[in-house]
């Protein structure tokens, strides 16, 4: 059983034994997270325009010669009303990305549910993360209507993972500020932190695992930035450009 105990101090992290028990059996793949990978991501252009559709394992298999489909995905930064952000570690039974902290919750939208590629003021991808929302930390639908996702910006990055597992994503970031209940789901998360903005220089030093490319991008070029301007974040949308971040 994950237990949770959300605090402020420097060692915030929760989970570690059930962490440490997924490990031992990490060269099977888990059940659910397998059957996922027959879910439909958006393949998109250079410009975020869908061009098709491919399996979630079509996606981020890297190719012989490096290619990773590019398609859809986001990034969702929660805060709390005090302006604490929800960061997690990705389950030990993820595919892609496993023990790696990261921010709140990140996924896609996926065609298996309908409208989930409705573009306009980005209700498609709205969606799919109150869904994402839901299942991987347990927050209710209805405690986060589309009006409180707030869609700051898309980034274009790619990162050949371990070398099998990768991404190449157009990666929509939303904002949420709300205080919500959360449950992990412990086949997705094995911690939880939520971190004060003038502790997090402090805290990333003390984790226990690598970053997410996206999430250390967003980390290095921007999220510092934003997060100083939480209040005021709507004057820093950009819903025109595209971002090209590297490493």
């Amino acid at each position: 059983m994950l237990t949770l105990t959300l605090r402020t101090a420097i060692s915030r992290t929760v989970g570690r034994g059930f962490a440490s028990s997924l490990a031992k059996s990490k060269e099977h793949l888990d059940p659910v997270q397998e059957a996922s990978l027959n879910e439909r991501c958006f393949l998109v252009d250079e410009n975020d325009k869908i061009i098709g559709q491919a399996s979630k394992k079509g996606c981020h298999l890297v190719q012989k010669n490096g290619d990773i489909p590019l398609h859809r995905a986001f990034s969702v930064f929660l805060f709390n009303n005090k302006g604490d952000l929800l960061l997690q570690k990705r389950s030990s039974q993820k595919i892609t990305y496993p023990d790696c902290y990261t921010n709140s919750c990140c996924s896609h939208p996926i065609a298996d549910f309908p409208g989930e590629d409705e573009d306009k003021d980005a209700l498609g991808i709205k969606r799919a993360a109150q869904r994402r929302l839901n299942y991987e930390l347990g927050i209710p639908v209805d405690s986060i209507p589309v009006e409180k996702l707030n869609y700051v910006t898309r980034i274009h990055y790619k990162d050949e993972g371990n070398g099998k597992w990768g991404e190449h994503e157009i990666d929509y970031v939303l904002f949420l500020q709300a205080d919500v209940k959360v449950k992990p789901n412990p086949s997705e998360i094995s911690e939880i932190s939520f971190i004060p903005r003038n502790e997090l220089d402090e805290f990333i030093p003390t984790l226990t695992g690598p970053l997410t490319p996206w999430f250390q991008m967003i980390l290095k070029h921007r999220l510092r930035f934003w997060w100083d301007n939480l209040q005021d974040i709507d004057a820093f949308r950009d819903h025109d450009k595209i971002l090209r971040l590297k490493l």
